[in-house]
């Protein structure tokens, strides 16, 4: 059995913000940006994509929403502090509620 290789990546000055898939499989699937290292960054959503083993993605295939993003986790993420994958579900759900609330209202 091989043994998972460890993941690597800095934090980014978008660590903490929500971001959705433009290309992919996933394609319009909503993560929170946990990570960049050389040109990719690594996302995570607290269920398939945990903290441990983030999802890379190249930057063009990503929409970065910069509102509505948890200034606590945020902040955490970006000191290197504990942040847990059920915070990053559960922001993630609420960011998910707010937008469909928002265009049920137009």
């Amino acid at each position: 059995m091989k043994k998972p290789k460890e993941i690597y990546y800095e934090t980014s000055a978008d660590a903490g913000l929500f971001a959705t898939s433009l290309a992919g499989h996933d394609c319009g699937q909503t993560y929170m940006v946990v990570g960049e290292y050389e040109g990719y960054i690594y996302l995570a959503d607290g269920k398939s994509k945990t903290l441990k083993r983030p999802k890379r993605k190249n930057k063009k295939h990503l929409q970065l929403i910069k509102r509505g993003y948890p200034a606590d986790i945020r902040e955490r993420l970006a000191a290197r502090q504990t942040v847990r994958d059920e915070e990053i579900r559960l922001a993630i759900k609420q960011y998910e509620r707010e937008r469909a609330t928002c265009q049920n209202q137009t």
